[in-house]
C-alpha cells in the first residue's frame, strides 16, 4: 500500500482503466491508491494527452496494467515508452512480445483452461454457486533482453535464470 503519493521526480505514471472495480474490494483499494500516485488514462482519445505528460513530469518508469484498452493499443504503448527511453513493467506477456521491457502477471492461457474447466463442470449440473473462487496461480516472468539492451541495461544473471521467458 502506498503511504503517500509519489512526488513529481519519483512518478510512477499508470496506463489502465480499471473495469468493475467496485466488484473486487482490494482492486477498490488499489485503484484508490493508483489514482493518488498516477494519472489515469481516460481513453484511446486521452493517449496522446497522457504521453505528453509522462514526458513533461519526465517519469522514471511506466507501469501498464493489462486491460481491454491497454492490451488493444499495446503497440503504440511499448513504441512510446521505448522511443521515450522509459523502462516500462507490463502485466501481460503480449506487451513484451511487441518490444516492452519485461512482463509480470498472470498466466492468461491457463486462466482461460480453468475457466474451461468451470464451464464444463457447469455444463454437466453443478451449481456456480458451489464451486469455489479461485485465484491465478501461475505467475510469469517475461523479459526482452534486447530491449534492455537499448536501454542499457544489465539485467543480473539471477533474475535472467529467474525469468520463465528470455526474449532475444
Amino acid at each position: 500500500m502506498l503511504s503517500k503519493p509519489f512526488a513529481p521526480a519519483q512518478l510512477v505514471t499508470a496506463v489502465s482503466q480499471l473495469l468493475n472495480s467496485a466488484a473486487i474490494p482490494p482492486a477498490e483499494v488499489a485503484l484508490k491508491e493508483l489514482r493518488a500516485a498516477a494519472p489515469v488514462l481516460p481513453g484511446p482519445p486521452g493517449f496522446a494527452e497522457a504521453f505528453a505528460a509522462i514526458t513533461r513530469e519526465r517519469a522514471d518508469a511506466l507501469f501498464v496494467f493489462p486491460d481491454p484498452l491497454t492490451f488493444g493499443n499495446r503497440e503504440s504503448i511499448v513504441g512510446f515508452a521505448n522511443k521515450n527511453s522509459i523502462p516500462a513493467l507490463f502485466g501481460a506477456r503480449e506487451f513484451v512480445e511487441v518490444g516492452g521491457l519485461m512482463s509480470y502477471g498472470s498466466d492468461y492461457p491457463a486462466l482461460f483452461r480453468r475457466a474451461g474447466n468451470y464451464v464444463g463442470r457447469i455444463l454437466k449440473g453443478e451449481s456456480p454457486a458451489d464451486l469455489p473462487v479461485e485465484q491465478p496461480a501461475k505467475f510469469e516472468l517475461i523479459i526482452n533482453l534486447k530491449t534492455a539492451k537499448a536501454f542499457g541495461f544489465d539485467i543480473a544473471p539471477t533474475l535472467l535464470a529467474r525469468a520463465d521467458e528470455v526474449i532475444e
